[in-house]
């Protein structure tokens, strides 16, 4: 990983990243600070379908259970950091629940249980709302920082570990496990690699992050709802990002969440129209450019 170019080039961009509140509005900044926690969504996403190959189409199932563990817990009086590990903990833990006898279906079935899984939990929040707010929403006693520069910097900083870490992993006999397994399972196993603990794995590491950084955006806005974290329009965009930014490449999806995030605040004034707009570049970029904006930088020679 250490003696990627790419990996050099990423950092440098973070360290000018780090400098932004120098120059930027708050309003700017808060912007940016979304588009960050949604890069880790993406780059988690991105490990499980573009190495293990498994189409997750509820990543907002693992992103809710992680914020609504955190703010129940942080109602109750529990401080925050013991709510952010909560959080992650109720993920990997759902997470894997899901994941244990999903495994055991082949195409498309697996994608189609992670979405009636996030179905499942829209429903129990609404049917449980006088303990979680329900479509009103769940007000958080305690938010990271006041200061919106710091909180930037905090969304940052997890951005780039989480990649770190992703990224790393991507790049070890881990991640090549997983994308042999993604890539033809039956020759995988026939080498003696046993596949179900291998993906098992990348999604219990992928909700781990994606729980982290639900609970950690939602400890940003003061407020969890489906609307923010757990509504299905919130993992299509997950999934665009990850595309548009080059699947199989982890770094590629979060410059995706952040580009799709800028863009669709730019477009803000043209209404319903902007989601039409942004629908319809990721549309093209994925028709024309199926390795994303940056899959052919970002992905090692060799690989397809």
């Amino acid at each position: 990983m250490f003696a990627s170019r790419q990996f050099w080039a990423a950092i440098v961009v973070v360290v000018l990243l780090a400098a932004l509140p120098l120059w930027l509005s708050s309003y700017l900044l808060g912007v940016l600070t979304i588009g960050y926690y949604f890069g880790v969504f993406s780059m988690a996403w991105d490990l499980l379908f573009g190495f293990a190959g498994e189409v997750n189409f509820g990543p907002t199932f693992l992103t809710g259970l992680g914020a609504y563990a955190a703010g129940l817990l942080n109602a109750q009086g529990v401080d925050l950091p013991l709510c952010l590990l909560a959080g992650a903990g109720a993920a990997v833990i759902g997470g894997l629940a899901l994941a244990l006898p999903a495994l055991r279906l082949s195409g498309p079935y697996f994608g189609l249980v992670t979405l009636v899984a996030v179905l499942l939990l829209q429903q129990c929040i609404i049917i449980f709302a006088g303990v979680t707010g329900g479509e009103i929403g769940l007000t958080m006693n305690d938010i990271l920082s006041i200061d919106a520069d710091t909180n930037y910097w905090i969304a940052l900083g997890f951005m780039t570990v989480s990649g770190i870490i992703l990224f790393g992993l991507s790049r070890s006999a881990v991640g090549l496990i997983l994308q042999a397994s993604g890539q033809d399972a039956v020759e995988a196993a026939a080498l003696g690699f046993n596949i179900t603990k291998h993906k098992l794995a990348a999604f219990g590491i992928s909700a781990f992050f994606s729980g982290l950084a639900g609970a950690m955006m939602v400890f940003y806005l003061g407020t969890a709802s489906v609307g923010i974290v757990v509504d299905i329009a919130i993992g299509v965009q997950v999934i665009i990002a990850a595309i548009l930014g080059g699947r199989r490449t982890i770094l590629g999806p979060a410059v995706g969440a952040v580009l799709l995030i800028l863009a669709g605040e730019a477009l803000r004034p043209l209404g319903q129209l902007s989601t039409f707009v942004v629908s319809a570049v990721a549309l093209i970029v994925i028709l024309f450019l199926p390795g994303g904006l940056l899959g052919r930088v970002l992905r090692p020679r060799g690989r397809a």
